[in-house]
């Protein structure tokens, strides 16, 4: 009897948990702008300075080598940035790059941080968003097309 409790409780937090990550998948953190940095992109990795696309707002996808969301996140991403003037969408692998995740305060994959043309976050997605969702998020910084 002992055992089935300890099984039905196991489950019970195992789908309370899975539901708990479920809702957070997707979710669009906007940026609380603190005082502009003179120049934020000296505050970036490299990895990520060097991404960065003039005069567009870059979607930085961080990504790991084994990671099956990830593909999903690059499509959906890849679809906004084709359908959009003045966006570019780039995947940094960052398996052998450790120091980006920290530096970027990163905790999970996929993430994705849009970033204006200077360096300065826009915005934080975390998981894999909706193609609506992004461009909603983004449509205060640039003219999306169809």
């Amino acid at each position: 009897m002992t055992g089935l409790l300890v099984l039905g409780s196991t489950l019970v937090a195992g789908v309370l948990a899975g539901t708990l990550l479920s809702l957070r998948n997707g979710r669009i953190h906007r940026t609380t702008m603190s005082a502009p940095s003179p120049n934020p992109r000296d505050s970036l990795p490299a990895a990520v300075a060097d991404a960065l696309r003039p005069g567009a707002i870059t979607l930085v996808q961080l990504s790991t080598t084994f990671c099956a969301p990830c593909r999903h996140a690059r499509a959906v991403l890849a679809r906004v940035a084709e359908t959009a003037d003045g966006i570019a969408h780039v995947d940094l692998d960052i398996t052998d790059r450790p120091e980006v995740a920290q530096t970027l305060r990163v905790l999970r994959t996929p993430t994705t941080i849009a970033f204006d043309s200077e360096g300065a976050e826009l915005l934080r997605i975390n998981g894999v968003p909706t193609t609506d969702a992004v461009r909603a998020a983004l449509a205060p910084h640039l003219r999306l097309t169809e």
